[in-house]
């Protein structure tokens, strides 16, 4: 039998490995995607191993939402865009987690059988460097602060 390979998420979540966090929660983590589709994709997991979606308590997928809105808010409001995607996800990841997106193009988020062309080729997203991540982090916890602050009062 071979090595089980520990779940990435998992030791994001329990701090073995670094992530640039824009939000946190008592059962949820937010960061952002090494590899973004856009400048601020974040994703969102629970602090506890779920494999699948389907497995995910109602209750914790109904705080992955509310804090997918508040960064979503953020997103809009930093990067001047009309709409933010939000979708949950597992397929490279076996750790349930929803991807935040600032949607640019309507083409952000979309699926190969959208795609007209037969023979594509497509390369993963560059990754971001650990000051970018940051500086997006930075920038995404102060706008998510200020539309809390603003809800507040």
């Amino acid at each position: 039998m071979g090595r089980i390979t520990p779940c990435l998420f998992c030791e994001i979540a329990n701090q073995r490995v670094s992530a640039a966090i824009v939000y946190e929660a008592e059962h949820l983590l937010a960061f952002l995607d090494v590899c973004p589709i856009r400048k601020g994709h974040v994703q969102i997991i629970p602090r506890q191993h779920f494999g699948f979606f389907e497995e995910l308590p109602a209750k914790l997928a109904s705080e992955i939402v509310a804090a997918g809105q508040l960064i979503a808010r953020a997103q809009k409001s930093l990067y001047q865009v009309e709409r933010a995607a939000f979708l949950f996800s597992g397929g490279d990841i076996a750790h349930v987690h929803a991807h935040v997106v600032p949607m640019h193009e309507k083409t952000d988020i979309t699926s190969r059988q959208y795609i007209a062309e037969k023979s594509l080729t497509f390369v993963p997203a560059p990754r971001a460097t650990s000051t970018e991540l940051m500086t997006v982090a930075d920038e995404l916890r102060s706008a998510m602060s200020q539309l809390v602050e603003n809800t507040d009062t």
